[in-house]
């Protein structure tokens, strides 16, 4: 049996198979979304849930975890993503 990597959501602070989360990453190019999971770069993980993106964009969280300003484009397209 294969095991499951277990990640953690910068939001809720829950620890999920990372199979439930999606990454965004600080590139040398910018903020990006993540759907392999191999871009190289600074990675924070969210929760596939339209609440918790909303609750980040919010409480500018993703600023604070990533230290740099995130366009909110990335939200929208981080909701896009997990409809």
């Amino acid at each position: 049996m294969k095991k499951i990597p277990m990640r953690t959501c910068v939001v809720t602070r829950e620890k999920l198979p990372k199979n439930e989360l999606i990454r965004v990453v600080n590139t040398e190019n910018g903020i990006v979304v993540d759907l392999t999971g191999k871009v190289n770069g600074h990675g924070v993980y969210l929760k596939k849930d339209e609440t918790v993106i909303l609750d980040a964009k919010k409480k500018k969280i993703l600023d604070r975890a990533l230290e740099v300003k995130v366009p909110d484009n990335i939200y929208d397209e981080l909701i896009e993503k997990i409809k």
